[in-house]
């Protein structure tokens, strides 16, 4: 009971499971469906720099990766992917994501993704933990909740 007590305002995984059910899929499936949107956005930009963005196309990704995940979370608890795969973070209270969460869950995201132990970490924590939490949702005490299941 101890260990819940952050997470009291969130469903409980043992008897809403519900809202946790197939989690780790859907968020692999958003991922892959926001890495899309970003990499469109993305070639878009560059003929509009005269293809000068070439040269640093990695940074100009990962800028507008940040920028895409950050305002998303902001405004609906959900990336584009997320809402296509009916999924929604949560933080520990209850709540949709602030705009500071967002953002600090957005750096958490893109460092344990730049790196291999902290991403291979994080995706056994999400296939190991009963709320599906990955290495930032730990930290942050942020859970995705499947919509559909809304409390």
């Amino acid at each position: 009971m101890y260990r819940d007590m952050p997470y009291s305002r969130l469903p409980d995984p043992e008897f809403q499971a519900e809202f946790y059910r197939d989690t780790g899929l859907k968020r692999a499936v958003a991922w892959v469906i926001d890495t899309v949107i970003v990499a469109l956005f993305t070639a878009l930009i560059v003929p509009f720099t005269a293809f000068l963005a070439i040269f640093f196309l990695p940074a100009l990704f990962i800028a507008l990766n940040l920028l895409y995940r950050w305002v998303t979370l902001s405004r609906a608890s959900a990336t584009w992917g997320m809402r296509v795969a009916a999924i929604e973070f949560r933080r520990a209270d209850g709540r949709p994501l602030d705009p500071a969460t967002a953002l600090l869950h957005t750096i958490g995201y893109t460092v344990s993704i730049s790196m291999v132990l902290p991403q291979l970490l994080s995706i056994a924590l999400m296939m190991m933990n009963p709320r599906g939490q990955g290495l930032t949702d730990m930290v942050l005490g942020t859970v995705a909740i499947n919509r559909a299941a809304r409390f």
